[in-house]
This record gives C-alpha cells, sequence and structure tokens, in this order.
C-alpha cells in the first residue's frame, strides 16, 4: 500500500522514528491504529487539542496540585474516578 501523507504527517511519524518509539513508517502507523483502536473500546473519540487548550488545561491541573499541596483543595482517589466515569 502507498500513501501520500502529507508533510505535517511524515513529520510526525519522522519525530516518533527518530525518538525511537519505532523502527520504520509502517511500525508508527501500526501503533498508531492500535492506539486508534482502544478508544473505541473506551467508547472515546479522540481529537487533538489546541495549543491554547492544552495551556488552560496545564494551567488548571498546577492551580488544583497547588490546592492539594497546600491542604485547601481535596484530591479525588483513582478508584472514585474510575468508579464514576465507568473505566
Amino acid at each position: 500500500m502507498n500513501i501520500n501523507l502529507g508533510a505535517p504527517y511524515e513529520a510526525i511519524i519522522a519525530k516518533y522514528i527518530k525518538k525511537g518509539y519505532a523502527g520504520s513508517k509502517t511500525e508508527v502507523l501500526r501503533q498508531a491504529l492500535r492506539v486508534y483502536d482502544d478508544f473505541e473500546d473506551v467508547e472515546l473519540k479522540p481529537r487533538r487539542m489546541g495549543k491554547e487548550e492544552r495551556r488552560l488545561v496545564a494551567k488548571a491541573v498546577e492551580h488544583e496540585m497547588k490546592g492539594i499541596r497546600e491542604g485547601t483543595e481535596k484530591g479525588i482517589p483513582w478508584e472514585e474516578v474510575k468508579k464514576k466515569y465507568n473505566l
């Protein structure tokens, strides 16, 4: 199979090969498909967050972690999160 993904996707593939996560383009794509298939198993639809969304999420997490460290916020046990969201 010969697929032209375009420069942005080729760059992503090259990045993962350079980091050593995969040895070839085919391996990167196989791993990506396995991950994508896993999302279906937990009924999540994957999407890529934009930079602003990532920044806001990171800021919110840091705010919550600061509260937990200072004792002004209470964390939620992982078991409770799994139960609440059927994970």
